[in-house]
């Protein structure tokens, strides 16, 4: 019997933005839908990636220079793809990822002001053709983003930015979304989590849909 490749299904989003519960509501939805579910996120996903997540996030490195905040973002996801993404879609799971390379372009492209061209180089050369398949942009005003994300624990090392670099962040990722429609859905994260999940529903029907029509 010849296993299918899995789905890569990612969430990105600001500060904010209700990821956390959102995730969990996407990873009932497929599998309840059937489909093997593999849930991680970035930096992290591997016990490398997640020690580089607390260089990347603790305070004690706050002067670090933004090219190796991104060479260190690049080497936790070669790590992420091949010990525990693409073994996991070979297998016809489906992986469903807190953040991957868009957030890359949106906090240390838009954010930090690295030249989007050099992260495109290494996103080349570390994925090398492997990329979401769908991605939810939870989106919403970046002031009522961070009213909500001070309700929380202690800000790590990019929650503590300025609301000038959140704004980068928001619009590179609205630019990305409006060059990649086909992958892009982006989901309105200011209005109640109730209204949230009724457009994810929509979003995630519509995908498992166009699954099983392929799959025909």
């Amino acid at each position: 019997m010849t296993i299918k490749k899995g789905k890569f299904i990612t969430v990105e989003g600001g500060e904010g933005a209700g990821k956390s519960s959102n995730l969990a509501f996407i990873r009932d939805l497929l599998e309840q839908s059937g489909c093997e579910v593999v849930f991680t996120r970035e930096p992290g996903g591997t016990a490398l990636g997640e020690d580089i997540r607390d260089l990347l996030l603790g305070h004690k490195h706050t002067g670090m220079a933004s090219d190796t905040e991104l060479m260190l973002m690049f080497a936790a996801r070669a790590e992420h793809l091949n010990r525990l993404i693409l073994p996991a879609l070979n297998q016809g799971k489906w992986v469903l990822c807190d953040r991957f390379t868009d957030a890359s372009y949106a906090y240390q492209g838009g954010g930090r002001g690295i030249d989007m061209s050099r992260i495109k180089l290494l996103e080349t050369w570390v994925q090398k053709g492997v990329n979401p398949d769908l991605t939810l942009l939870l989106d919403l005003p970046v002031q009522t983003g961070l009213d909500r994300a001070g309700q929380r624990s202690e800000p790590d090392r990019f929650e503590v930015e300025q609301t000038a670099f959140f704004e980068r962040v928001r619009t590179t990722y609205l630019e990305r979304a409006q060059q990649e429609p086909d992958r892009f859905q982006i989901i309105d994260a200011a209005v109640t989590l109730p209204q949230v999940q009724e457009q994810i529903g929509h979003v995630v029907s519509a995908f498992l849909q166009k699954r099983d029509i392929a799959d025909e």
